[in-house]
């Protein structure tokens, strides 16, 4: 009776939801068990042939809501027949194609550049931080500052404006610079460290001596500065009153002098500032005559003359109008009405250094004004080999190889489950299709993260960015909850379960900027230690139970972890480490392979009924516990064994180890916490000290709820703790101690309730079988400049954005997981001559590819 009114109530849950929320993921196709997706996801909740489905339809709903559920239900099959994971890669194939075609031609028909937008329009994003027009601006600091501007001089000519902007500039260079200067006089600045010359010159006007000083640097290049800055107006609408002659005299003039800029901005960058606004109310008497019209008028002039000598469509002098867009939004609080607040100020200050230094220090988060990497050695490879599978495809299809060859995709090798190996797919017709589908999404990572196609910005924290969303897929996932096919602890699909709402917040986690709120940042620092965690817990509970330390399994998990990691490697010019989370797995799995595997092999067929043998297997849990303490306090050897060639190829990340030991040392401890609790696990299991029947609670009642008062205390006191974290560093010290804590509290919190472990949600399942897809892909496609932005497909709609390039990326990393199934088949055979066979091929492949990329790097 309990199991079926715990049957009944599940389904009336399902009917609300179904009914609430349509079928949109009913139609998906995983990529690794398509028996449990099937019954999970592409079967429909309620079939009009089960008969026991029918009995709990009649238990929870009567009358007119039969029949509507039922119509529903016929309907949905009907509906899951268009609306399919396939169909949704068509769709997005059509997106992609079309984003691409509009950003193209919207970059060659509109005549803007990243310069362009940089200098000329932007937005807040809170209350200082500015977002350029569809690029990203780096935030320079003094050490940055001072290596790109080095041996160079700098003029800044105008007024008091300019003379503010001119402060903000040398800030960057020298931070605890003071405003102390004299006024309406020259003031110069000199950094002897870097030998940069900043000066600013008082021309208040726009006037013959201005003219007389750009002719002396035309005259005299040993004095002419490499960079000029200029703008002035308001002194001539305050000493004119605003007359129109006084309007006329400044186009005048500003004719006179616009022939000398040009010839300037042959050799150095000039840069005219337009007049930001004023605050009219705020002005005092003798400034009431600068009012806003009269300075668009006399930035109107301005802009007309310096526009009228463009060559080829662009005008050798730069006009920054960024700074005057951002004061629109600020000049209220100014403090006289006519100077800017400091924010604004800076704001000018940093994309006139975004402007000037991008080119030459190519920052990764700087794409405004960036130049584009020309492509390397092995990039033009690796695009030839996409090209020659294409080519070998077409032709075998044109030749008439046209038969489709089927197989079941292979096990998820990284959790630990094992299934009969799928067999290889025969010819080659298939492994150049799967190969020709990777090209063109290696392409379109290539267009999103490495070509000037599509725009990007900057990431910025807010608390609603992180937290509505997550809100709202937590609603999705219990809405999208079905019964488990078992109810073990920590069964396949609760693990599936766990990966995908784990990672669908650390997407959310990144995308939303929230590393800067350290509460947020420590719990998310756990989700990583539960991810490895179940990397301990599922490779120890396969070895213990199979037995199987085969090549070929080794094989089929290393490739199935590195094959999408490889090829990025090679198609976006990134060192391995570059996805350090991929290295991270893979080495844990080699520890946790190797301390298994090694001598004395102990399994749970030999340790059953003799203690001795489960205090062997602690004994090699320790020694391997005692390896990483040793390691973990000794940085010096960390060092010693990962920088050694060609191993440090592996784990270098620009020249150094330092990301390496960083990210290992964060959650050392997890894979061994892992490993011990499936030991734990199992050997109570054996001794049938667990119940895991469905609906009944894990232990007996009193331990139970005990043990859940527990968890529950223990998961409140490590989210008190790391909301009341300040600092991020000493925080970290602690984490690798005190994370299991909270991972053992979720475990026993989701599973010792007999109806917990009797549900799961199959829409966190779904993204929990490509989570690994997800986490890759997100670099380059979700995210932008190497996860330092976001990848803007459809500019001027932020939601809109997030919606479509969430779309596009999802289906991608689905299809890249079907890919690498497909090519696992064929890449690693079970038969172990051959598999030797390929893994010497591999091997020289490596060899070859390191060899080219240091040749490249002596080339460059």
């Amino acid at each position: 009776m309990e199991k079926e009114s715990l049957d009944t109530a599940s389904t009336c849950v399902e009917v609300e939801a179904a009914t609430a929320l349509g079928a949109a993921f009913e139609g998906n196709e995983p990529s690794m068990h398509p028996t449990e997706a099937e019954r999970s996801v592409n079967a429909p909740l309620f079939s009009s042939f089960n008969p026991s489905a029918a009995a709990r339809l009649s238990a929870c709903c009567h009358g007119g809501a039969k029949m509507a559920v039922l119509a529903y239900s016929l309907g949905k099959r009907e509906i899951n027949q268009y609306f399919s994971i396939k169909n949704a890669k068509l769709l997005s194939l059509v997106a992609v194609i079309l984003l691409t075609v509009f950003h193209t031609v919207s970059r060659y028909y509109g005549g803007g550049d990243t310069c362009e937008w940089l200098l000329s329009s932007g937005r807040f994003l809170g209350e200082s931080v500015w977002q350029p027009y569809g690029c990203m601006m780096h935030k320079y600091r003094s050490t940055e500052a001072k290596s790109c501007l080095h041996q160079k001089r700098v003029a800044f000519i105008g007024d008091s404006r300019i003379r503010q902007l001119f402060y903000s500039y040398i800030g960057i260079i020298n931070p605890d610079i003071r405003e102390d200067g004299p006024k309406h006089e020259n003031i110069p600045f000199e950094d002897r460290s870097s030998s940069v010359n900043v000066d600013f010159l008082w021309y208040a006007e726009v006037n013959n001596s201005l003219k007389e000083r750009l002719i002396a640097w035309i005259e005299d290049t040993k004095a002419k500065p490499d960079i000029i800055i200029m703008g002035a107006a308001t002194w001539s609408i305050k000493l004119h009153s605003g007359s129109s002659e006084s309007l006329q005299q400044y186009r005048s003039n500003m004719s006179s002098i616009s022939q000398f800029l040009d010839k300037l901005a042959e050799d150095s960058e000039v840069y005219w500032v337009l007049q930001d606004p004023v605050y009219e109310e705020m002005l005092s008497d003798s400034r009431k005559m600068i009012t806003n019209q009269q300075i668009d008028q006399y930035n109107d002039a301005a802009l007309s003359t310096l526009n009228s000598s463009k060559r080829n469509g662009k005008a050798r002098v730069k006009i920054l109008s960024a700074s005057r867009q951002a004061a629109i939004e600020t000049i209220a609080e100014s403090v006289d009405g006519l100077h800017l607040p400091e924010s604004t100020r800076n704001v000018a200050a940093m994309v006139l250094m975004n402007s000037v230094c991008n080119k030459v220090l190519k920052p990764v988060d700087g794409s405004c004004c960036s130049p584009l990497p020309a492509p390397n050695v092995l990039q033009k490879l690796s695009a030839l080999v996409f090209l020659a599978s294409a080519a070998g495809f077409v032709a075998l299809h044109a030749l008439g190889y046209n038969r489709r060859h089927k197989s079941k995709p292979p096990s998820d090798m990284e959790s630990g489950e094992e299934k009969k190996p799928a067999t290889a797919v025969a010819g080659l017709r298939s492994p150049l299709q799967a190969v020709c589908r990777m090209g063109l999404i290696m392409a379109y990572f290539y267009l999103c993260d490495r070509a000037d196609v599509f725009m990007k910005e900057r990431k910025f924290y807010t608390h609603s960015t992180f937290f509505i969303p997550l809100i709202y897929i937590f609603v999705l996932g219990i809405f999208y909850s079905e019964n488990s096919k078992e109810a073990k602890l920590l069964n396949r699909e609760q693990t599936d379960e766990w990966k995908g709402w784990m990672q669908l917040v650390i997407l959310i986690y990144h995308i939303s900027g929230a590393s800067a709120f350290i509460p947020v940042y420590m719990h998310v620092r756990v989700l990583v230690a539960a991810y490895l965690f179940q990397t301990g817990y599922g490779h120890f509970s396969f070895f213990w139970l199979k037995g199987d330390f085969g090549l070929y399994r080794v094989c089929q998990v290393l490739f199935r972890l590195n094959f999408l990691v490889f090829v990025l490697c090679l198609v976006m010019d990134r060192p391995y480490q570059f996805y350090y989370f991929v290295p991270l797995v893979t080495f844990w799995f080699a520890v946790i392979y190797a301390s298994l595997a090694m001598w004395p092999q102990i399994l749970q067929k030999k340790a059953n009924g003799s203690g001795f043998w489960h205090m062997a297997i602690l004994l090699k849990l320790f020694g391997v516990l005692s390896v990483i303490c040793v390691f973990a306090y000794s940085q010096g050897m960390f060092d010693a064994v990962f920088s050694v060639w060609p191993i440090s190829t592996l784990f270098e990340l620009q020249g150094s180890v330092h990301e390496w030991w960083f990210r290992w040392k964060l959650d050392r401890f997890a894979v061994i916490h892992g490993m011990l609790f499936a030991f734990a696990y199992l050997v109570l299991q054996k001794c049938q000290v667990l119940s895991e029947g469905k609906g009944e609670p894990l232990f007996s009642n009193r331990i139970s709820n005990c043990l859940l008062f527990i968890s529950v205390v223990s998961f409140l006191t490590y989210s008190i703790w790391a909301s009341s974290c300040k600092n991020k560093t000493e925080c970290n010290e602690l984490h690798p101690y005190i994370s299991v804590l909270q991972i053992l509290a979720f475990i026993l919190i989701r599973n010792i309730p007999g109806y917990a472990r009797s549900l799961y949600s199959s829409f966190f399942a779904w993204f929990g079988k490509i989570s690994l897809e997800l986490f890759i892909c997100q670099y380059h496609i979700w995210l932008a400049a190497d996860t330092k932005g976001i990848l803007v497909l459809v500019p001027g709609n932020p939601m809109l954005n997030i919606l479509v390039s969430t779309f596009i990326f999802v289906c991608v990393a689905h299809e890249i997981s079907q890919i690498t199934n497909e090519l696992a088949q064929v890449a690693i055979p079970k038969e172990t001559g051959a598999l030797l066979r390929r893994l010497l091929a591999v091997a020289g492949v490596l060899v070859a590819i390191l060899l080219l990329s240091m040749l490249d790097k002596g080339w460059r």
